[in-house]
């Protein structure tokens, strides 16, 4: 069986895993749902081979915009998660699970620092607090998986990032990120939710829209490569980063959500692929059988190496401990990066 296959069986497991931890008619909510992470999650739990609709009683999706289209068992809620009207509809039935995937990310919260703590650090407290303060179905504490990102980090990275690597956020996103984690884990301390913080690293590839992600580059050179056309890399050739495929990082957001928490443990840097740029050039190439070496270019932006291009070697023993997972190698991640796009 191969990596990929065993990659769904196992999601089948956890998804399965997630519907007997007394999922079945829960009412679950998921923010940023329309974010192409949102929308690969969404696509997961109604797909009856991973999450039977049945499992769920109802599924609210909350984002600024949302797609038009009725399914059974979902409700949209279109407002922003700094709205306290919005919170409130979405929370005015019992909520069980709670996905937090809404963020103003990098450089965006970089340039409007009022925007950015208004959505990533007063919104995630407000919907903590009404999380807090709503019964659920199951009269257990509602279980709340927050997207952070491996922004907390900081930069510059010591040689190897490890469990016990300091976290020193060198961004306003990446501080937000953090004392978000802070507060899952008081929250989770006084029993008013079940938190689980996971530490997403470079997810590609994302759609090819303007987001203020400062990190695009690094899906817009695989889906450009893929294409046959000409890509201009704004780092170095032997610039570093960490990378999961969007499938991987959605088994993952289950798992975290499926998993009996580990004492003492709330947070999480996933485990990603560690690669230079040329080595994901050379597995487009593999892949894709385009002459992706003839068609990049790399040019050197200090400031964007600093924060994205100088990542070193990566170890997270307690995530494998706990059951997550990578893409296994490039070429498996860069055939699993356009599937949900």
């Amino acid at each position: 069986m191969g990596f990929r296959d065993a990659g769904h069986r196992q999601v089948r497991f956890l998804t399965a895993a997630l519907c007997r931890h007394d999922m079945t008619h829960m009412n679950v909510v998921m923010t940023g749902a329309n974010g192409f992470i949102g929308r690969a999650l969404t696509r997961r739990l109604l797909d009856e081979s991973a999450s039977p609709l049945g499992a769920l009683a109802r599924l609210t999706l909350v984002d600024l915009q949302l797609p038009d289209g009725d399914v059974r068992c979902v409700r949209k809620i279109a407002g922003s998660i700094a709205d306290p009207t919005v919170l409130a509809r979405a929370f005015d039935t019992p909520v069980d699970l709670v996905f937090h995937l809404a963020s103003v990310p990098g450089g965006m919260a970089e340039q409007n620092f009022d925007l950015g703590r208004q959505v990533n650090l007063d919104a995630t407290l407000s919907l903590l607090e009404i999380a807090r303060s709503r019964p659920t179905s199951t009269g257990k504490p509602l279980i709340f998986v927050f997207a952070s990102s491996i922004a907390v980090l900081g930069s510059p990275l010591p040689p190897l990032v490890d469990d016990a690597t300091p976290l020193k956020p060198a961004l306003s996103y990446g501080a937000h990120k953090l004392i978000g984690e802070v507060l899952v884990e008081d929250f989770s301390r006084r029993g008013w939710v079940d938190g689980r913080s996971i530490r997403l690293p470079g997810i590609v590839a994302r759609p090819p829209q303007r987001t203020g992600q400062l990190s695009a580059f690094m899906s817009d050179i695989i889906r450009e490569l893929a294409e046959g056309r000409p890509f201009a890399c704004p780092v170095a050739a032997d610039a570093t980063t960490w990378l999961m495929s969007v499938p991987r990082v959605v088994d993952n957001f289950l798992h975290a959500a499926a998993m009996p928490v580990p004492s003492g443990a709330r947070s999480w840097t996933l485990p990603a692929l560690h690669a230079s740029m040329r080595q994901l050039v050379q597995a487009i190439e593999q892949v894709y059988g385009q002459q992706a070496r003839d068609k990049v270019s790399f040019t050197s932006n200090p400031a964007l190496e600093a924060n994205f291009g100088r990542y070193p070697p990566l170890h997270t023993p307690a995530a494998d401990a706990a059951g997550f997972k990578h893409d296994g190698d490039l070429k498996t991640l860069v055939r699993r990066a356009l599937e949900s796009t």
